[in-house]
């Protein structure tokens, strides 16, 4: 593992040990605006609702290539990972968060078993086919990417699925 690598995780460690360092970090990062995104109110009955899920925890297929966590700027690509996929084929590669609770248990920041189980309580109508994630540290020349490349396809394909409503998650 490379230096930055290293680094990255240790600042991630104590973020998640002193809070109030995150917090302070944070507050010097100026805002996203987005004035011109319409508000959409969700109408349709969750239990009629065909549900993807998106993250940008840095999850994805062991068999996937991982995120690149040699760019300081991050990586903009998404992952794909089919709905029906078993979460002990899934893994975590994102340098910028302590996931070692997630490590343990995907569904804490990719909840895909607990999705199913609601789906088949009838909470939620259906599981679309195809969930997305992203390395959700992005920025510089990258960002563009990321909003005018990445964010389209996945919306287009969120359309083809179907989708009637998306859960995001953090990582």
């Amino acid at each position: 593992m490379n230096a930055l690598r290293l680094k990255n995780q240790l600042i991630a460690k104590i973020f998640t040990m002193f809070p109030s360092l995150a917090r302070s970090a944070a507050a010097k990062v100026p805002p996203l605006r987005f004035d011109q995104t319409p508000w959409a109110p969700f109408v349709m009955p969750l239990a009629k609702a065909k549900v993807a899920l998106l993250t940008t925890a840095g999850v994805h297929l062991r068999s996937d290539s991982p995120f690149d966590m040699t760019d300081s700027t991050g990586d903009p690509t998404m992952r794909v990972i089919p709905s029906s996929t078993s979460a002990a084929d899934l893994m975590i590669t994102h340098d910028y968060y302590d996931h070692s609770d997630a490590d343990k248990d995907i569904n804490i920041v990719f909840p895909i078993e607990r999705l199913r189980e609601m789906a088949a309580e009838g909470i939620i109508g259906s599981l679309a086919p195809r969930f997305f994630s992203f390395m959700g540290h992005i920025d510089e020349n990258h960002f563009p990417r990321f909003l005018d490349d990445q964010l389209p396809k996945v919306a287009q394909m969120l359309l083809d699925d179907g989708a009637d409503a998306v859960l995001v998650t953090p990582g």
